[in-house]
């Protein structure tokens, strides 16, 4: 018998396991599906990779840092800052502090006005040099809110920060919580968005060969969580001192009564085959445009070579929100927005494949309780981890699963110490 049964192989339950493992408890990872990484996993066709929807990982994530072994990753960075495209062309936005040379051409863009980009220098020094726990001691909005408040123009927000955040938290609106966004603007600030060579799968991987042979279980469908074991839908019956559901929110909820579940964001993504790479540079590419099913594209490949065979390129294009619904009427919308873009050329890309991911990330609004730090341990013998319980992002998810981990091992040596000798 195990000590812990962790429910859920993606981020939250490899960091958890990680953590109980280091600390000498043995434990066992189940997961319905047939491979790990959760949300994060990354599919070979044909020679490219295609993560299950457009991810980067943030190099500047403490908790990433403090885990990941990224030379093993070969992470390969985008360049910083955007290409946005509005009133028929693009436009660049670099960002000064990573890209000096770019300064100049960046004071000049007609993204914002200089008073704008004055503000983002503001911004940036305020949320870099604050301590990360006092972000989210601050009162909180919704992002758009905060925007506003902030004393950015409607220029700024419509062409720069909707269509860059709305790629970030799956939501056009911007009403996800200001303490997400400032957290989110503090690591894009510090470090770079990257793609590892294997894939966003190989961050999975990377901590699966940490654990000991036999682990983690696969294709394991778990029916109930209780305090003192798991059923699966086989029937079979599994026991440990306890349990920890590393789930989605909403397969929490169906777990364990004492998850809310909530709103979810939805996203599309739908990968081309090209011969040549529609755009110059390894960097994003915005709707600041406002019309269209594109939020954000880019050429993985630029990025990291891996990504596609030799003598192609990958490009990525991502559907924020319920548009992603139907890839029959999605692709054809979607080819003609991008040939508009970049021309004829567009047409003769070759379709490989759309992901529609409905619970890509937890609503983390204000009225839903927010952005942060949230209980991971239910009753005894019951814990919870994911990015539903912290940022959702990568670095919340490994970042619960540690706590969760912490929170068992507090419960064992407690009880340890109750226990007469």
């Amino acid at each position: 018998m195990p000590d812990v049964l962790i429910i859920g192989a993606g981020l939250a339950g490899l960091a958890c396991a990680c953590e109980l493992d280091k600390n000498g408890l043995s434990c066992q990872v189940l997961d319905a599906s047939d491979g790990v990484g959760g949300r994060a996993r990354t599919d070979l066709q044909d020679g490219f990779l295609l993560d299950r929807g457009f991810q980067v990982l943030l190099t500047a994530y403490p908790e990433a840092q403090r885990l990941l072994d990224y030379p093993a990753l070969q992470l390969r960075a985008f360049a910083p800052g955007a290409l946005v495209r509005f009133d028929g062309r693009f436009h660049s936005v670099a960002d000064p502090w990573r890209r000096p040379s770019a300064a100049l051409r960046s004071l000049t863009s007609p993204v914002g006005s200089l008073r704008d980009k004055i503000k983002v220098a503001r911004l940036r020094y305020r949320v870099t040099r604050l301590p990360l726990d006092k972000l989210f001691e601050s009162p909180e909005t919704s992002t758009i809110a905060f925007l506003q408040q902030y004393g950015f123009s409607a220029r700024m927000i419509e062409r720069f920060f909707r269509p860059f955040f709305s790629g970030i938290f799956l939501e056009r609106e911007l009403q996800t919580s200001s303490h997400m966004f400032e957290f989110v603007f503090r690591m894009f600030s510090l470090g770079d968005a990257a793609l590892p060579a294997g894939g966003m799968v190989s961050i999975s991987q990377q901590l699966q060969t940490r654990l000991p042979a036999g682990c983690v279980r696969l294709r394991q469908k778990v029916v109930k969580a209780a305090a003192g074991g798991i059923t699966l839908d086989s029937g079979e019956k599994l026991t440990a001192r306890a349990v920890v559901v590393a789930t989605d929110q909403r397969s929490a909820a169906q777990l364990l009564p004492e998850i809310r579940p909530l709103a979810s964001r939805g996203t599309a993504c739908l990968y081309f085959a090209a011969e040549k790479p529609p755009i110059s540079e390894p960097i994003l590419v915005l709707n600041g445009e406002g019309r269209g099913p594109v939020n954000n594209l880019c050429v993985p490949s630029m990025v990291a070579p891996s990504y596609a065979p030799k003598g192609a390129h990958l490009v990525s294009a991502s559907v924020v929100g319920e548009a992603g619904k139907d890839p029959d009427r999605l692709l054809p919308a979607v080819r003609d927005q991008l040939a508009e873009w970049f021309g004829s050329e567009v047409q003769r890309w070759r379709f490989l494949r759309s992901y529609w991911i409905p619970d890509a990330l937890p609503e983390q609004t204000p009225a839903s309780g927010g952005a942060g730090h949230k209980q991971v341990r239910l009753r005894t013998g019951v814990y919870v981890c994911g990015d539903h319980c912290d940022t959702a992002s990568i670095n919340g998810a490994l970042l619960s699963g540690r706590q969760a981990a912490e929170a068992v091992l507090r419960s064992f040596e407690e009880i340890h110490a109750h226990v007469p000798e």
